[in-house]
Order: structure tokens, then sequence, then C-alpha cells
């Protein structure tokens, strides 16, 4: 059952319009909320004019912070980033940047509710804000805490000044990453309904506790008086692993109006309140050897963020590890401006740090002659050389191995604009892809039912992912039993605690918590003389138990493993483009990568994962990026006409390889993320590529004809 390519268990409620999303519950007396945003990039809010608003039939309250209860410590108890953001929640006349929230409108329905939001006005006094990366990158400041809590902010190993005065060929170069906008099919959204003292959310979450807490300490009350409910999510990509101020406004205006409220972001307010993918620029300067022998690294990293909240897009990481160089310095800075704070997106910190160590490595390569692969097979890291820890498991070399011969690399010919299919210019690239192994503490519940059903759950969530199907199967296997018998569920804070689904850490968190409460289940069961697999047996002994459900608890966390062994997955991405000569057309024609993840839980969701994390990479590559007026900091392509992402005719044939890898120290059952990494190295694939197809090196994300045109010319 273990790794089978099993249909989603909850495959036929999605087709069928029977998956509940958060929006969609049926509650009785639902009144509808409507966020109202600041016009101006920064300053202060002089007045309010509400009367017009309030005035329309069927408004029931339009909160701003002239009425809006006051909350504890100015609504920032509960922050404490990245699980508690600093949020926006009528508690200031501040402006910090342009679409931030200065009230809600409750009205009778949505469209009252959007028109009665039209029509408050508010007076501003203006100050100059900072809008632009390149213009305030001077005033980029050292980033001073520990990355994700656990990293230092800078690393050195090794005297990399002096390794790159002796290296016989250095790449100095810049790379850019532009700001992005996860764009999850469903928006934000929020249900907030209020039983007495208790709190019910009905949220488009990625953590469910994490709400629970943040929205229980911002409002002041005890975390057993909130409750979290998200049954299915359509797509969040790290956007929604935090409560951001919809939700608490939403909580507010409910609690306001004695009535549940429903607030449901528009598209274009999913493009500032709610993060975003941040500006990144990368210096990376690499020296090597004739032989490919990588001597020395450097990469200093200025990423923005917020006036208000500092947030890190860590792309140095993988720089510290993926391969065996003695001298390496790293550095993480931060450039704040009037923008809505960033947050984690798919693949964070690697994403864009990999496009740009991955391009910088392709480059010297170019300059040595040298094989790109080979390049790669040169510096390979047996050991971590960051910690000096032996990976858990790696093999990175099969995936160069398997990948580049199903792609067909032999046939590449190495001097760029060489390879032609007619007129079109033929370009083949290849990069490096790699992201953390990462765990947390995960608890789960699994429980005999009269019917003999095994009913199991863990407050987690599904993202789309297939979070339903997989535990199922790790349940199924620990208790050797039909998929059919388990009944997996998720998405209620009143279920066992789970972590936040981030960090391509689910599988690896909870998979373990739900093992062990399976075998420890089984085992209840066989000391009351039964068998799990015996179906009449379990249903006579929960008879003899008088009805009620025989069940047992378990909670895992995170051993000493995690101090002995460097732990992460691994991939090679090959990338073939087309490039018209004449208009500077980019296409890719098609994408073979290889993984190795550790245990596969179900080999065509995690085919499907891979696959769709390689269209976020493609989108990375030659699509997304979130344009804002740099005089107003106003959004301008804040939909999807204008937010371009990959369609149909742009995904091209995707072929996914997973390696087999057993991995006896990651975790009990052996499981590695799989939701990120596919993102991760494709975009430096893809620029490889066109470099190799037009001899045009475009170090400025995303890769455009007119790039492509400026810089041949």
């Amino acid at each position: 059952m273990i790794g089978d390519p099993l249909n989603r268990v909850d495959g036929r409620l999605k087709v069928t319009g029977g998956a509940r999303y958060s929006a969609e519950w049926p509650i009785e007396q639902l009144a509808y909320g409507v966020i109202v945003q600041s016009t101006i990039a920064r300053g202060t809010i002089v007045s309010l004019d509400t009367a017009a608003a309030a005035a329309l039939p069927g408004v029931l309250a339009v909160l701003t912070v002239d009425n809006a209860p006051r909350l504890p410590e100015q609504g920032r108890a509960g922050a404490n980033p990245p699980a508690g953001r600093v949020l926006s929640l009528l508690q200031s006349r501040e402006i910090r940047y342009n679409g931030e929230p200065i009230g809600i409108v409750v009205a009778e329905s949505f469209e009252q509710a959007t028109h009665a939001a039209s029509l408050v006005r508010a007076a501003y006094r203006t100050d100059t804000p900072a809008i632009d990366m390149n213009r305030e990158l001077p005033s980029a400041q050292p980033y001073s805490q520990k990355i994700l809590g656990q990293f230092e902010p800078a690393s050195h190993r090794g005297d990399v000044s002096a390794a790159l005065a002796q290296a016989d060929v250095t790449v100095d170069a810049t790379y850019t990453t532009p700001l992005e906008t996860h764009n999850a099919m469903e928006p934000h959204a929020t249900i907030a309904q209020w039983e007495g003292e208790q709190l019910t959310l009905y949220d488009a979450t990625q953590y469910l506790y994490g709400v629970k807490r943040f929205v229980a300490k911002t409002l002041g009350i005890p975390d057993e008086r909130v409750r979290v409910i998200s049954k299915f999510v359509g797509g969040a990509f790290g956007s929604k692993g935090s409560a951001w101020s919809h939700v608490v406004l939403a909580a507010m205006a409910a609690r306001h109006v004695e009535r549940p409220v429903k607030v449901v972001l528009t598209r274009r307010q999913m493009f500032g309140p709610v993060g975003a993918r941040p500006y990144t620029v990368q210096r990376l300067t690499i020296g090597a050897r004739t032989d490919g022998s990588i001597t020395a690294i450097r990469q200093d990293v200025a990423s923005s963020t917020s006036t208000f909240e500092d947030w890190v897009e860590s792309s140095t990481l993988q720089t510290r590890m993926l391969y065996d160089v003695p001298n390496v310095d790293t550095s993480q800075k931060l450039v704040r401006l009037n923008l809505g704070t960033p947050t984690f997106n798919r693949g964070p910190g690697e994403s864009s740090g990999t496009f740009g160590l991955e391009s910088a490595i392709d480059e010297i390569a170019a300059r040595l002659g040298m094989d790109p692969v080979a390049m790669r097979m040169k510096n390979y890291a047996e050991r971590d050389p960051e910690s000096g820890r032996p990976f858990s498991s790696k093999s990175l070399r099969a995936c160069y191995a398997h990948a580049a011969e199903r792609f067909g690399w032999s046939r590449r010919t190495a001097a760029p604009r060489s390879m032609r299919d007619g007129d079109t210019l033929v370009g083949f690239g290849m990069s490096t892809a790699t992201y953390p192994a990462k765990k947390q503490p995960a608890s789960a519940l699994a429980r005999l039912l009269a019917d003999g059903v095994i009913l199991v759950q863990a407050a987690t969530h599904e993202l789309g992912t297939g979070t339903y199907t997989a535990m199922s199967q790790v349940a199924a296997k620990a208790l050797d039993v039909p998929v059919g018998r388990i009944r997996f569920e998720l998405g209620d804070s009143d279920y066992p605690e789970n972590p936040i689904s981030a960090g391509s850490m689910t599988a690896a968190s909870t998979g373990p918590a739900v093992h062990a409460a399976a075998l420890a289940l089984g085992q209840r069961i066989e000391a009351l003389g039964g068998r799990a697999s015996d179906v009449q047996g379990c249903r006579a002994l929960v008879a003899q138990n008088g009805g009620r459900p025989i069940e047992a608890r378990a909670s895992v966390k995170p051993g000493d493993e995690v101090r002995r062994y460097s732990m992460h997955s691994f991939g090679a991405v090959f990338a073939e483009v087309r490039v018209d000569p004449d208009l500077g057309d980019i296409r890719v024609a098609r994408i073979v990568a290889a993984y190795g993840a550790g245990q596969i839980l179900n080999a065509k969701t995690a085919r499907g994962q891979l696959a769709g994390g390689i269209v976020y990479g493609i989108a990375m590559a030659l699509h997304e990026q979130t344009a804002i007026d740099p005089r107003t900091g106003r959004y301008l392509n804040a939909d999807l006409s204008e937010y371009l992402v990959p369609v149909n005719a742009d995904v091209p044939d995707i072929d996914v390889m997973l390696i087999d890898e057993p991995d006896a120290h990651v975790d009990p059952i052996g499981v590695k993320g799989i939701g990120e990494i596919g993102t991760t190295g494709v975009a430096a694939a893809i620029a490889n590529a066109v470099f190799h197809a037009t001899g045009v090196r475009v170090r400025d994300l995303p890769i455009t004809l007119d790039k492509v045109a400026q810089l041949s010319a």
C-alpha cells in the first residue's frame, strides 16, 4: 500500500462538488464582510467618511479605526513571526503600504457590502514611500536574526578572498528575482461565528493551530475558546500559512454585529495584505580551477521586506551545503519597502537561491568549456560541507544519471546557438534541485468503530496535495488492512495537534504520528485478543467494550537524528527550450527531472506534486512578476488577466522520475517532503537552456523576449 499509485480517496468529493471549502459552509444568518483598503503607500489617515456607506440598505456595520474595538497591545499581542504576523486591525491611523486594510463593511449581502465599501472615503496626510527595490538597495541592512530560528544569517567557511585571488577562472555576476504573488485558485476566505464566548473560524489555512493560538492571543481570549476548521484548501503555496488581517477582522466584525460574518478576498486584495515572494538581488562570485574544481563561492543576498516586519528570503542556505567547496561566504540583507510583508512562497529561499547559484555554476562551466553535469559531479558533496554531518540519504548521482539518460543529454553540443530545428534555436540546460527534509512534533488518534471502520484523526491540512490519501495509506499499512477500511479526518483544531503544512513537512511529521497511532491501536486490539485485519472480530471487540470505540493516541517528535544527520531531498532538472531567433519568443519544449526523496507514499500524487512544482518553476522562469507603480505603490497587474501564470499551452511534456531511496534515519517511515523541491532548480535549468540556445545570459527573472533581444543586440 505504501508507494502504490492509489486514486485520491477524496477525489469523488472534489469532482462532484462535495468537497467543502472554507467559504462554502452553510451558516444560518450569515452576513458578508468586505475589506476597505488604503489608496496611498505611506502616510496617516486624517479622517474617514463612512456616512454614505452606513446609510445604504442592508449595511449592518462599518468598522474603522474610529469605532473598532481596542485590542490587547494594539492588535500585536499575538504577533510572533512567522506564525503570528504584524497585522492591520484598525488600531492605528498609520498607513504603511497601498492596499493596507483600513476598514471592514458588513452587510446582509456581498453586493451590498461591496457597494458600501466603495463609498468609504479616507483623507490622508501623505509621506514619500520607498517602493523601488533598486533605488532603495543602498539602504540594505544586514539581517540579524537566525534564519527560520535555526541558521545564522551569515556563514563563513575557509578564506574566500584568498581562494578567489588564486582561482584560474571566476564569475562575478548579479542575479535578480522579482516580487511574485501566490495567486492560489481559492482566494483567502474566513467565516467567523461566535456562539456565546466560543469562536469558530472556517478558514482557508495551512496552519490550524497557528490560527487558533494567534487569533486567541490577538483578541485576548483563551486558546480553548477558538476552534478552526479547514477541510479543504484550494491551493496555498505558503500564503495561507499565517492568519492575516482579514481573519481577525472577520472575528471582530462577527462579534460586533452578533452574527456570523464571511470575508472572501477578491483577487486584487490578494496582492499586498497576504504576502508575496520578495524581491531578491543576489551577487554571486565563484572561483574555480581549470579542472572544474570550485574553490570559492561568495553569495550576498538582499531581499525586500516591509517597513514594519522583518522577513528574510533565505536564498543562501542551499549554497552553504550543496557542493563540496572549501571556501564559502554567504550573507543576507533586508531592504525595507512600503509594501505588504512578504511570506513563504513555494520553495522559499531555495527557489530564488538556486536560480542564482545554478546559473552562476553554468556560467563558470561555460567559461571552462566543461559539461555542466560533469561540473556538478566534480564538486559533488558526499557529506554536508557546512555541518560536516553525513546525509541521512542522498541519491543525487543517480538523479543526474537517470535524468540525463532519459533526456538525451549526450546529444547536446556545447557551443551556444549550435543546435537548431529548422530555423528555431534549440537549447539544453540543467540544474540541481534541493530542499531540506523537515519535520516537527505531531500527534494522531486512531479509533476502531462499531462497524469495523478505523477512524484516524490529525489536525493537519489538505492543500490539494493528497494528504487524505497518503495518510490513509500509512494507517492501512501499519494495521495491515485495506485502505477502504480507513477513514482519515483532518482540518479541525479539535483533533490532535499537528504543525503547519509548509516546508514540505506534512508527510514527514503527520505520517509518523499516524503510523504510531495505528500501531498502538493494533497493539490494543491484539491485547484484547483480536486482529485489526479481522473485520468481524473487530466488531465483536467493540461490542464487548459496550459499543464504545477502542482507541489509541500517539505523539512523535524529532530525536537526536536531526543532530547526527543532514537531511535533504535532491533532484536533477533537465530542460529543452525552443527560441525564435527573430522574435525572441521562448518555449519550453520538455522537462525531465529525477528526484531522490526517501520513501514515496503514493507514486501518483507524488508525481503530481512534483510536476506541479515544475510548472511553478516554469512560471518563475518565464512569466511571474508583480508590477508596482513606483510612485504610488499600487499593484498594476493584480488580476489573472495581467499577472501571467502558465496555461496549458505553456506547459510542455514533463517527465518525472522517482529514485528508490531508502532512508533509515530521517523519520520512522523514511519520508522526505516533495512539495517544494519540484520548484527549486527549474528557473535555473530554463535560464541555462536559454543561454545555450541563444548565447544570451539573462540574469533577471522572468526571462522575456525583450531581454533576450536586448542583450543579443
